[in-house]
This record gives C-alpha cells, structure tokens and sequence, in this order.
C-alpha cells in the first residue's frame, strides 16, 4: 500500500546514474519533489515517460521543483539509458539494498522484483501532497503532475 497523501515523506538517500549521492532531505526547505518511480530502464512504457519528461524539463527542474526518477536499475544501466535517450535529470538507483526505497513507499512489487509506476509529489516541508499509483503496463498522465505542482 502506498503511502498516502499528508504523510511525511520517508527520507532516503541514493546513487544516481553519475554516482553522485542524492538524499530527499537535501531539497526540504528549498524545493518541492517530484519523486517518480518507474518498474525498469530500457522498456517501452518507462523510456516513453521519461522521454515525455525530459520533453517537458522546465516544468519539473526549476528553481522551485526538482524531478527525481527512481528504478531499482544498476547505476551503470541507468547511466547508459539516461545518456542514450537524453535524460538529463537525476535517474536514481534503488538496486541495492533491493527496493528499499520502493518499499518504504509502498510501490515495491514483490512478486516482479520492481517497482511499480508510484508518483509522489513531496512539498518543501517534505510533506507527501499528492500521489498517484500505477499498475506496471499503465502509463501516468503528465499533466496531473503539473496540475498538482500549480497548487503547491
């Protein structure tokens, strides 16, 4: 079960596709989260999402929003999928320990090994303001995000 809107947000702190370290609570008091988790790199329905994205970079890395995609990919995976398709934001490896991170959220499926398609929009207190979670096959909706991040 996903946590759920008015939670605080679990703090976590993992590797990007750099192998830069990049921690939640960084951000608390400067910059809302968009915190998306996503089953694999390399797939259709997620290199789709996250090319739909990068499309639309400046409503979700500005100076008031910063985007976060999380997978439980290999940061070596994830640094060849975000340099092949052009991402140009924090790809964030949930390998190891496995899915950590995905559980605490509530979208790790444990039977596949991954995370499913959670979307947790983190306002600057940390505080979780709006989610939406998809199945595996089902792609999000862009322009609820940007409809969310306008009433924060």
């Amino acid at each position: 079960m996903a946590i759920e809107v008015g939670t605080e947000a679990p703090d976590f702190e993992l590797k990007d596709n750099h192998g830069a370290t990049v921690k939640l609570s960084d951000f608390r008091g400067e910059k809302n989260v968009v915190l998306l988790f996503y089953p694999f790199a390399f797939t259709g329905v997620c290199t789709g999402e996250l090319c739909a994205l990068r499309d639309e970079l400046p409503k979700f890395v500005n100076d008031d929003v910063q985007l976060l995609a999380v997978s439980n990919d290999s940061i070596h995976a994830l640094r060849v999928f975000g340099e092949q398709e052009g991402l140009e934001y924090p790809l964030l490896s949930d390998f190891w320990p496995h899915g950590n991170t995905s559980r605490a959220y509530g979208v790790f499926d444990e039977d596949k090994g991954c995370a499913v398609r959670g979307t947790f929009i983190i306002d600057k207190a940390g505080v979780v303001r709006w989610t939406v979670v998809n199945g595996l096959p089902d792609a999000r909706d862009l322009n609820e995000y940007v409809k969310a991040l306008d009433t924060l």
